[in-house]
């Protein structure tokens, strides 16, 4: 707070400045994350999460921050919600997903997200009806790591061209041409693909949306990466209301730019998807 307010000229504040202060935050923030979402369907949802540094009872922990981005009918952005989790599990995540639901989201048509086991579970019971878009780059990573350093640049090369491809047919043709080269030297490797495939290969079935947008959560983690900008500055939060206090200020200022910008997808190609996905 004092940080801020020498920013702005003031070269002082009492600690009933920043009480008042904090709770102005504190009632904006909830405002915010409690906002009701009754008016707007969304289609398309991005979920990830990303790790913070916060002080619980006495000790720090690496406590899960878990960020939901929505499209909306109009093909535009918006930060649903930001929540914070001691551990990530199923049970975790359905009771955010209620939260949503509690505000009057209506169920989505297509989630994308990373293959964590419980968020894909609580992603299939809590939105029955939806497809699921295992995110690329994450698969891409989870190959990678059993491919020996002296292989790695050619493997990748040959990995990202199953995503590149024209349909998701040729993309499976270039994914067998790959495990037919790597079978013996990489089993692992192509074991962690062969299991994965056709998730991560769901968006081609959409084809009025952009698949640069909707197969992977890259979005979402360049979103990590200006948070994390801001947080690192802090480094330990002294509690989880303090990282909520100043990350979702943040990420308000964020959705309000979305709302007037131009839209991340065009509204047409949402409605036809809306439609067929119906």
């Amino acid at each position: 707070m004092e940080r801020l307010a020498k920013s702005l000229g003031i070269e002082s504040l009492s600690k009933g400045q920043v009480s008042e202060m904090t709770k102005g935050l504190n009632e904006q923030v909830h405002e915010f994350r409690t906002r009701p979402l009754d008016s707007t369907q969304y289609p398309i949802l991005w979920v990830d999460a990303l790790y913070e540094k916060v002080r619980v009872d006495g000790r720090v922990v690496s406590m899960a921050i878990q960020l939901v981005i929505g499209l909306n009918k109009e093909g535009r952005r918006e930060v649903l919600a930001i929540d914070p989790m001691l551990e990530e599990s199923k049970e975790s995540y359905k009771q955010m997903f209620q939260k949503l639901k509690l505000r009057g989201m209506k169920g989505p048509k297509l989630v994308i997200s990373d293959a964590n086991a419980g968020l894909v579970s609580a992603i299939r019971e809590s939105f029955p009806g939806a497809s699921w878009q295992r995110c690329k780059v994450h698969f891409m990573r989870n190959i990678i790591v059993h491919v020996t350093h002296k292989e790695k640049k050619a493997f990748a090369e040959m990995l990202k061209d199953i995503w590149t491809a024209s349909s998701a047919d040729a993309a499976r043709k270039r994914a067998d041409e790959l495990i037919e080269k790597y079978q013996r030297r990489f089993p692992e490797a192509i074991a962690v693909l062969e299991n994965g495939l056709e998730d991560s290969l769901a968006y081609y079935a959409f084809e009025k949306l952009d698949f640069r947008k909707i197969s992977s959560t890259n979005m979402l983690e360049r979103l990590n990466r200006e948070i994390r900008r801001r947080s690192k500055v802090v480094g330990i939060f002294p509690n989880p209301d303090s990282y909520l206090r100043l990350i979702t200020t943040y990420l308000m200022e964020y959705t309000e730019d979305w709302s007037v910008s131009r839209a991340y997808m065009n509204p047409e190609n949402v409605e036809e998807f809306m439609k067929e996905a119906a």
